[in-house]
């Protein structure tokens, strides 16, 4: 039988829980990590980002490749995303998001969709006082949030049968129940001739979001931005042209991803 390795654990405590959990997310949603990365992605010194990885190798939670990047460990179970471009991804929506954000003053998301699930890469937050917060590193279901709808819609009818009406589908308790499986269907087909999709508080209370699938340059969607607001302001925001001022974002942010062919890895 094969020895694990043995790692000794290190002579100090962590107490900054917030930038371990922000690692976790990181090495989950971005599959790999470079020290200096961390280090910036948290805002503190590489050897605190150090000192935060090495405690999160010894517990299992990421270990080192052969080029001593950080990748998943086996205590982060179903691992990253399944996509390496992710990183880069976020580099290249966020000054679009940023703009976005500035324009409607709304919170602004990146998110990608993982099956059944969505999970948020990035948040450029608004700077009202009343907002939508930091949705970074959240999962919920794709067919309650407005990018997971955008992004599903986007998929052939045997793809959405096998994902919420399945037997796996209700193993994992994503099933959408007979009596409520015609209507998404109905809502789906809306959103592929609206090329938008809504959530009215469908994955929290007094939300509300429309959201936009993401496609790369051979016109595979690869990921959704969304608008997040209190649901008092969405309709104030709608008639005020938000789907005009998303439809131009993701026109330009689309010409970026295409410019940079490592999205396709």
């Amino acid at each position: 039988m094969q020895n694990l390795p043995v790692h000794k654990k290190p002579a100090y405590s962590i107490e900054a829980v917030d930038n371990a959990l922000q690692l976790l997310q990181l090495l989950r949603d971005g599959g790999s990590l470079r020290l200096k990365d961390a280090a910036r992605e948290l805002g503190v010194a590489p050897s605190t980002a150090h000192r935060l990885l090495a405690m999160l190798v010894y517990r299992g939670f990421a270990v080192q490749d052969e080029s001593r990047r950080y990748v998943p460990g086996p205590a982060m179970g179903g691992g990253p995303a399944g996509v390496s471009w992710t990183r880069l991804l976020r580099e290249v929506a966020r000054p679009h998001m940023e703009l976005l954000c500035s324009r409607v003053n709304e919170t602004v998301n990146l998110m990608i969709r993982v099956g059944t699930k969505v999970r948020f890469l990035e948040t450029v937050e608004s700077t009202s006082v009343l907002r939508v917060g930091d949705r970074q590193g959240t999962v919920l279901p794709a067919n309650k949030a407005s990018g997971g709808k955008a992004m599903l819609a986007e998929l052939e009818p045997a793809m959405i049968e096998q994902l919420f009406r399945s037997q796996n589908a209700g193993i994992g308790g994503d099933n959408i129940p007979d009596a409520e499986y015609p209507a998404f269907l109905r809502e789906l087909d809306m959103v592929r001739s609206n090329g938008f999709a809504a959530n009215f508080e469908g994955t929290e209370e007094g939300i509300s979001a429309l959201g936009m699938a993401l496609r790369n340059r051979r016109g595979e969607v690869i990921g959704a931005l969304s608008v997040a607001t209190p649901t008092g302001r969405f309709r104030g925001l709608f008639d005020a042209g938000l789907v005009g001022v998303m439809l131009e974002t993701r026109r330009q942010l689309e010409i970026d991803i295409a410019a940079n062919p490592a999205e396709e890895d």
